[in-house]
């Protein structure tokens, strides 16, 4: 039937036969309410079972409704047009607007089909919101226990719908969302939880339940660093160690008969490199830089090779390290190790006395580490000069001889002070933080460097004598007047300085080119071959060379690999420089409020802003200092705030000495030369 009214045009069409019965009982009971109770009806009842009895059997019961019980409704028209539109309208499953004119509706009953799947929906809807509900009531009892109950990352991702819903609040919390739809649902959670839908609410609402750490590295997540290798990789680099056949057996060294010292900081993981010495009869000194020899396990194209230059380095972080190799392929197969048999590729070197290089060879070896020493006992041994340890005095007196040498051929000392950070359980909400400040100009921390650095070089030569294809690095340096750095105070804040205007390095893969910065004709990285890929590619080309085959990568190959593997190292390195930085400025949240540093001027920010070098922790930050302070000059300052979650320091200048406090759960150890 249709009615047209001045209001409203309603056409009442029969649904399918399907609804009757179910509708035929609540339309006996609607025949017989009073107006009063209908208007009740009107507001609580089920509203769509009431159109269903509508589309079947007409209004003449809305007849009996006194018009004057609808306020909004002034017309004399029949108030069950009016009534009927008012229930249509407010229907979202069994009737359809056909058309609409003016101010004039034409209502249709929906199929049975289309019912059915807006039921379908509506069921879904309700489910998910349930859903909704019960995990968010999760995630309020998740907030309130303390931390040793909360439950543990694991336990959120077993069920279905409770990982997908917090890996959505994850994606959320690191700016990584695959779908709109994950996006929704995060956002739905963070309001229901009563939290402005920003990527801090989810992170922090992540760390009140427990599924994430206080601490936990973003950065980490954000950038995708795989920190394990898969079952492939592991299965590969076990069989390895238990197969692998040493291809230079006949043709190594034997070098056991030399003292041979590893320095290293004391928490490495992975030893690349040693070094021996010896004065020659005719007082000259000879040094061996000796460099484990991954190569021996791994050979170019193997599953466990691409996946190493995926990583293209070791990752060192203060919480953790994620080997460039499996562990136990480094750590057992690589690694030198104290007092065992160990195979090498060593660089001899003879010295001229003025520190250059008289006579070199590249040699696999094999040798017998005798000392594992830190720097900080290095250092000492150096300073006793006992006669039962001449080897590292000859070693500490090449050092001394070809920096000489270095700074003579134009090389820039960069040295500087340098933190490394140890965190302890890092999965506690106040882990333990050691925290170590070394200067570069530390005795022992030259020995070495100048070791490794006269290693480039020889390889450098090695590889530009017989044409090999190597990765060689150069740093123009014409640019760089160190004489207008004179009145600077030597050390970091000369260092400073000049790195503020040194030009990119460069690499050609076919010959050396000069190292400015270094002082040298040549250079290639080649001691760090465990942890660094492009080391590695170094060693695959020198090996295949010594053994007389051809050479695994030509020098364009050399290229594309370095292209791939640099990128990732970048990002590497960027990872470990926010990690630092992060611990740096938790570890100096936590010390006294009182406590004072000293600081050293690095130049001018702006006015009377100044770049400062935090000298307890090696840490640069910036502060407004006196008028009359000067580049060079060394300041006191206090921290006014530090939030290592918003990577923010304050500092203010302060008055008075300083006096070091160390807070109890804290550990730091400052070596300064």
């Amino acid at each position: 039937m249709a009615r047209r009214t001045g209001w409203c045009l309603i056409r009442m069409v029969s649904p399918h036969p399907s609804s009757h019965n179910r509708s035929h009982s609540l339309y006996r009971e609607l025949k017989t309410l009073t107006p009063k109770r209908f208007l009740t009806l009107f507001e609580e009842l089920r509203v769509t079972w009431i159109l269903h009895c509508l589309s079947l059997h007409g209004l003449s019961f809305l007849k009996k409704i006194n018009l004057s019980r609808q306020k909004n409704w002034q017309s004399s028209e029949p108030l069950e047009s009016y009534c009927a539109h008012l229930l249509l309208s407010k229907d979202e499953t069994y009737f359809t607007v056909l058309e609409t004119k003016g101010s004039c509706s034409v209502y249709g009953p929906r199929s049975t089909a289309q019912v059915e799947e807006l039921m379908r929906r509506k069921l879904a809807r309700e489910a998910a919101e349930k859903e909704l509900e019960e995990f968010v009531e999760l995630l309020r009892s998740a907030k309130q226990m303390p931390f040793d109950a909360k439950p543990r990352k694991a336990s959120w991702i077993t069920e279905e719908k409770t990982r997908v819903k917090v890996e959505s609040l994850e994606c959320y919390a690191i700016d990584a969302c695959k779908s709109d739809e994950q996006k929704k649902m995060a956002g739905m959670i963070l309001k229901a939880m009563g939290l402005t839908k920003t990527a801090s609410s989810a992170v922090n609402l992540l760390i009140d339940i427990g599924y994430f750490p206080v601490h936990v590295n973003l950065d980490l997540l954000k950038l995708n660093v795989h920190t394990v290798h898969s079952d492939d990789i592991m299965s590969a680099a076990e069989s390895f160690l238990s197969e692998s056949i040493d291809l230079d057996e006949i043709d190594r060294k034997d070098l056991t008969h030399l003292k041979v010292y590893a320095i290293d900081v004391d928490e490495a993981d992975e030893l690349d490199d040693a070094l021996s010495a010896s004065r020659l009869q005719d007082g000259r000194i000879k040094v061996w830089i000796h460099v484990a020899d991954p190569a021996k396990f791994v050979q170019p194209g193997t599953a466990v090779d691409r996946e190493a230059m995926k990583r293209g380095t070791s990752i060192f972080l203060p919480t953790a390290t994620y080997p460039m190799f499996p562990e136990k392929l480094a750590m057992e197969g690589m690694s030198l190790k104290q007092g065992e048999l160990c195979n090498a590729v060593t660089v001899s070197v003879v010295l001229h006395s003025d520190g250059s290089i008289a006579e070199f060879s590249v040699d696999n070896s094999i040798i017998k580490p005798t000392y594992m020493l830190t720097y900080e006992s290095a250092s000492e041994l150096i300073h006793l000069n006992l006669d039962e340890e001449k080897e590292l005095k000859i070693l500490s007196e090449a050092a001394a001889l070809r920096l000489q040498w270095r700074r003579q051929q134009g090389a820039i000392d960069t040295a500087t002070l340098e933190t490394r950070i140890k965190v302890v359980n890092p999965e506690d909400p106040e882990p333990s933080i050691n925290l170590y400040v070394e200067d570069q100009a530390d005795p022992a921390m030259r020995l070495v460097s100048e070791m490794m650095i006269l290693c480039g070089e020889v390889i450098a030569a090695f590889g530009s004598q017989n044409n090999i294809p190597l990765p060689y690095r150069g740093q123009p340096q014409s640019n760089i007047d160190v004489s207008a750095f004179s009145h600077l105070p030597e050390g970091p804040v000369r260092s400073s300085a000049i790195v503020r205007i040194m030009r990119g390095a460069e690499i050609d893969f076919r010959k050396p080119i000069r190292h400015g910065v270094l002082g040298l004709p040549g250079y290639v990285q080649f001691t760090s071959p465990i942890r660094r890929y492009m080391d590695l590619l170094a060693h695959y080309q020198v090996k295949a060379f010594l053994r007389g085959e051809t050479l695994p990568f030509s020098a364009g190959q050399i290229e594309g690999i370095a292209s791939i593997v640099n990128m990732n190292a970048r990002i590497a390195k960027r990872l470990s420089n926010t990690s630092l930085r992060y611990w740096i400025l938790e570890f100096i949240r936590r010390q006294p409020k009182e406590k004072k540093y000293r600081a050293l001027v690095l130049r001018f920010i702006k006015d009377r802003i100044a770049a400062l070098l935090l000298v307890e922790v090696g840490h640069q930050a910036s502060a407004w200092v006196s008028v009359g302070t000067q580049v060079g000059d060394e300041v006191i300052v206090r921290v006014e705030e530090s939030h290592p979650r918003d990577d923010f320091l304050s500092l203010k200048e302060a008055v008075g000495r300083v006096e070091y406090q160390e807070s109890p759960d804290t550990e730091q150890h400052i070596q300064l030369g």
